[in-house]
């Protein structure tokens, strides 16, 4: 029984359709199997399978239904399913309990096509019926459309001056509108993908042909064997946001993620409006900028003067050493002074001491000047890079003012744009 049902599943992987010949199994009193493939094998033939599926159904009806109709749409005879089988198979979904293996591949089997459109709406009814948006937190979804954004986002006008991008108020506009525009962009990714390439006469089976053994074990094929004992032990079940969330992320299969995107659309309404009324935020008439590690007030009309004394006043506080009095070459110059007037009574060696003690505190007093003529010249250049930078920044903030307008612009056209496309999502999907 086992080694048909196996060449069966190969038959329909491979061109859809049953092996030549079925071998005279036995039934098996109280096995659903037998019965469910005799069914199969009759309604891929044409046949009436009313009996050997009453007699399937009666010993289960869950597993018998699970299993026509993931063969069939194995087989790229997803049409011909019953409307109530896919309900039987299906079963009941829950937030609080993991979608189950057999859910799962049904979910996968209906986004992309294998149920008809009939087979889309069943899932999506499933999923609007949980209310999935109201048991987590809008900032997952998010995260899994947009995974990996920037800390900081700095506009072409900050370009200069990126620390003043990282202020609250100017920060939370720019990033508002930068993360509305690239939800907008993930959006349109997801609905633009083509939902077309598969439907109901459409084999689940990949294009490359590959073993049965290579495919992922959420995919149908995978749960066929395993209902028919063939599979491994089955893997780790997740939850049902787990899956929505995993569906969102770039790179997931565009069927389940349009479906995922129509789960979504209620909480990435409220997180757009939310955007596009932050994207409108007015920048504030002043704005404390760090420069040259100095807090400067800065205001349309310019830099505020009392911060630039006070940041000037550190300034020369932090480049002026402080310095006592030269007493040293005071005291060099009386002791060259005291021996040049006693060379008049013990000669002219102490002359020569005279002048080199004299010449030496004229060289520490001309050092002390350098160094003090050096730190000026520091504190000068230091204050008029200020000077230079508050400006800058004074006129950045001008041409930030100056984007505010055409960034909520932006926001608003990604907002309805954004709104739009999550509104046709359903029949996207």
């Amino acid at each position: 029984m086992r080694r048909y049902a196996e060449a069966l599943l190969a038959h329909l992987a491979a061109n859809g359709t049953a092996p030549p010949t079925a071998p005279g199994f036995a039934d098996i009193p109280g096995n659903w199997l037998p019965p469910a493939v005799q069914a199969l094998v009759a309604i891929l033939a044409g046949d009436d399978p009313l009996e050997p599926l009453s007699r399937a159904a009666g010993r289960d009806q869950q597993r018998t239904a699970l299993f026509l109709c993931l063969a069939l749409a194995v087989a790229g005879h997803g049409s011909r399913i019953h409307a109530s089988w896919l309900g039987t198979a299906f079963g009941d979904l829950s937030i609080e309990q993991p979608v189950t293996h057999g859910q799962r591949s049904l979910w996968l089997a209906a986004a992309r096509g294998a149920f008809g459109p009939a087979g889309k709406i069943f899932v999506l009814r499933k999923l609007d019926a949980l209310a999935v948006p109201d048991h987590a937190d809008h900032r997952q979804w998010v995260q899994a459309l947009l995974p990996g954004e920037p800390a900081v986002v700095v506009p072409v006008s900050l370009v200069d001056f990126p620390e003043m991008a990282e202020i609250p108020e100017l920060a939370r506009p720019a990033q508002a509108a930068a993360r509305l525009a690239r939800l907008r962009a993930r959006c349109t990714e997801i609905t633009s993908a083509r939902q077309a390439d598969h439907d109901a006469a459409t084999p689940l089976t990949n294009n490359a042909a590959s073993p049965v053994t290579s495919w992922a074990e959420d995919e149908p094929l995978a749960v066929l064997r395993s209902l028919i004992g063939l599979g491994g032990p089955a893997g780790p079940m997740a939850s049902l946001t787990t899956h929505l969330l995993d569906d969102l992320r770039p790179g997931a299969d565009p069927h389940l993620a349009a479906i995922a995107l129509h789960v979504a659309a209620p909480v990435l309404r409220g997180v757009a409006e939310e955007l596009e009324a932050d994207s409108r935020l007015e920048p504030p008439e002043t704005v404390t900028v760090p420069l040259l590690g100095h807090p400067i007030v800065l205001r349309p009309e310019g830099a505020d003067p009392a911060s630039m004394a006070a940041a000037e006043t550190a300034i020369a506080a932090e480049g002026t050493l402080p310095r006592r009095r030269p007493w040293e070459a005071i005291g060099l110059i009386i002791a060259g002074v005291g021996c040049v007037l006693g060379a008049l009574q013990l000669g002219w060696p102490l002359v020569v001491l005279g002048v080199a003690l004299m010449g030496l505190a004229g060289w520490r007093l001309w050092r002390r000047r350098a160094a003090i003529e050096s730190d000026a010249r520091y504190v000068t250049a230091r204050i008029a890079e200020l000077k230079e930078l508050a400006d800058g920044a004074v006129w950045a903030l001008h041409a930030y003012a100056r984007e505010a307008e055409a960034r909520a612009k932006q926001a608003a056209e990604d907002s309805t744009e954004l709104t739009r496309l999550i509104r046709r999502g359903p029949r996207a999907a």
